[in-house]
């Protein structure tokens, strides 16, 4: 047997450039929530990958942008610790996309870092060929990336090159999970992010980033079958009727979309119960930080 290795790969970004898309396609199942909604991660997430004798862990951190309110401050620093915490740094960044003010002060801080940092270039389906060739000459004369690679994390394309070159670089040593496990997450929490990710795609506008989901039970029965407890915190009344739905239709259905992936996730029956709560200024309870993992003082 091959000498093994395991290090820690910290996949940072501006919002929506596709990181949790890339490590749910580097994993082969799904570690992170994924919707169209910028900021859709807030706290880090390791998903584990394994490639021949190296076991490469990936921190799929929330997206980095200009922070304003106090849980803005707190996904970031949670984002630039995953980077002082890791063995390598992919930047991801969406092809597509010109530079702008986000990737520009991310770029501006990796300067700093001794950590190696290679370039993920997502998305490249969306881009001519011409015009991808130039995306990479434009980014490589900014900074300064050990390797640059040309992925799409919704078609695959790429990611074998990625992860192959990757596993050379992590540190000899032993791995630090088992061979069979995809993700360091809590299953309660994992649960509540579940939950989460259905409310991002069902409700509008800017209700999803005013909302929190933590999980309260988790009971395993007699029959196999686990009983879920969850509440929504959202800091106004308008907002908990919106979440609610009228007669309970909305909640109903989120309910029902949750339940189903929650399933499939632990392989077994889900009896899942969500109560919808209002704590006004809920983004300043430390007690809500904690839970996330996330710096209340950040």
């Amino acid at each position: 047997m091959s000498e093994t290795s395991c290090g820690f790969v910290a996949v940072i970004g501006p919002p929506n450039a596709g990181k949790s898309t890339l490590s749910n396609a580097l994993v082969g199942q799904k570690v992170s929530i994924v919707t169209q909604k910028a900021q859709t991660t807030r706290m880090r997430l390791r998903a584990v990958v394994m490639h021949q004798a190296a076991q490469i862990i990936l921190v799929d951190t929330p997206g980095i942008f200009a922070p304003k309110q106090r849980l803005d401050r707190a996904m970031v620093n949670e984002a630039w610790q995953g980077v002082e915490d890791a063995d390598m740094i992919l930047l991801v960044l969406d092809a597509a996309r010109p530079l702008d003010a986000e990737s520009e002060a991310i770029l501006d801080n990796l300067e700093n870092t001794t950590k190696p940092v290679a370039l993920v270039l997502n998305k490249v389906d969306t881009l001519a060929k011409e015009d991808l060739l130039a995306r990479v000459h434009e980014l490589n004369l900014r900074a300064n990336f050990t390797d640059t690679f040309l992925v799409s994390a919704l078609t695959g394309d790429g990611l074998d090159v990625l992860i192959g070159s990757v596993a050379q670089n992590m540190p000899a040593g032993p791995w630090h999970y088992p061979e069979d496990q995809a993700a360091d997450v809590p299953s309660a929490l994992l649960a509540a992010e579940i939950t989460r990710e259905k409310m991002f795609l069902r409700l509008h506008q800017e209700l999803p980033y005013a909302l929190t989901v933590e999980t309260d039970k988790w009971k395993r029965g007699k029959d196999g079958s686990i009983r879920i407890e969850q509440t929504v915190f959202v800091a106004r009344d308008s907002q908990k009727a919106i979440v609610l739905g009228k007669g309970g239709q909305s909640i109903k259905e989120i309910g029902a979309q949750s339940r189903l992936e929650l399933e499939e996730a632990f392989g077994c029956r889900v009896h899942l119960f969500i109560f919808v709560k209002v704590r006004k200024n809920w983004q300043e309870d430390p007690e809500r930080y904690r839970v996330l993992g996330l710096d209340y003082g950040a």
